[in-house]
């Protein structure tokens, strides 16, 4: 999933509250379809086909039990979605540093100016 496309597809995906509640669910542990659906007031198709947005999407996995297709996170789509958040987050760090350094700068040099008047309390 290294794509932007895949990315796209992920973001795409978690748009709808139904399916981040979904994934919330599988954080606790895998689970099968009749137990995904519980919670919610919608038909166990309409549950699947949240699911297949996801199994497409990369975010989840099936596997086969039996008759049962429990499903759980997909490590990679969810670390793919981590790795793209992360350089954000790093670069927003950045951006709040250097406004820092712009700030205390002014800061040092509003201080050092013999020509600055404080303003009086009305």
């Amino acid at each position: 999933m290294s794509s932007g496309l895949s990315l796209d597809t992920s973001f795409a995906a978690l748009a709808d509250p139904t399916r981040r509640a979904i994934l919330a669910r599988l954080a606790l542990g895998e689970a099968t379809v009749t137990e995904l659906a519980a919670p919610f007031e919608m038909t166990q198709p309409a549950i699947s086909q949240h699911l297949k947005v996801l199994e497409e999407a990369g975010l989840i996995i099936r596997r086969v039990e039996g008759t049962k297709r429990p499903r759980r996170l997909a490590k990679a789509g969810i670390e793919a979605m981590e790795l793209w958040l992360a350089m954000l987050r790093k670069a927003l760090e950045k951006n709040y540093d250097r406004l820092d350094q712009v700030l205390a700068t002014m800061e040092s040099n509003h201080e050092m100016n013999p020509n600055t008047k404080k303003r009086k309390k009305q």
